[in-house]
C-alpha cells in the first residue's frame, strides 16, 4: 500500500566508562538512535516502550511519552535522531521495543526497535 508507513530505525551504542563504576555494579551505556521515514507522509512518534535486560537475566521496562522530552514530526523522506542512555548492573546487556506513532490522518501504528547489545568493549571480540 502506497500510503502505508514506512519506518527504518538504527542504533548504536557505546559505554561511557568515565561514569561506570564496575566495582559498585554501575556500567553506563549511551546509544544514539536514528528513525527515518521512508514513507510517502510524515509521521509522528507520541511514545517509546523499552524493555532492558542484563546479562543476569534481570529485565526491566520503561515506558514513557515521546523521547527525550519530544514527540517528533518525522516529515517523508526524513531521518530524526537523538542520544539517551542505560545504566546496568552487569557489563552486557540488550535493549528492544517499539515507539507509538500515528501517520498523517492520526492512526496508531507501531515502530519495533530491534533488540541491540550494551556491552564493554573487552567482551566483545
Amino acid at each position: 500500500m502506497l500510503n502505508e508507513p514506512r519506518i527504518y530505525i538504527q542504533v548504536q551504542s557505546t559505554y561511557v566508562e568515565s561514569q561506570s563504576q564496575p566495582e559498585q555494579q554501575r556500567f553506563v551505556f549511551a546509544y544514539t538512535i536514528s528513525i527515518r521515514n521512508l514513507g510517502h507522509f510524515p509521521v509522528q512518534l507520541i511514545s517509546r516502550y523499552w524493555r532492558i535486560t542484563n546479562s543476569d537475566g534481570h529485565r526491566t521496562e520503561i515506558q514513557g511519552e515521546g523521547v527525550v522530552g519530544k514527540q517528533p514530526l518525522i516529515p517523508s523522506g526524513a531521518e530524526y535522531s537523538y542520544s539517551s542512555g542505560a545504566i546496568l548492573e552487569t557489563p552486557l546487556g540488550t535493549m528492544e521495543g517499539h515507539y507509538e506513532m500515528v501517520d498523517h490522518e492520526g492512526h496508531p501504528f507501531r515502530a519495533a526497535i530491534p533488540v541491540f547489545r550494551l556491552a564493554i568493549p573487552t567482551l566483545i571480540n
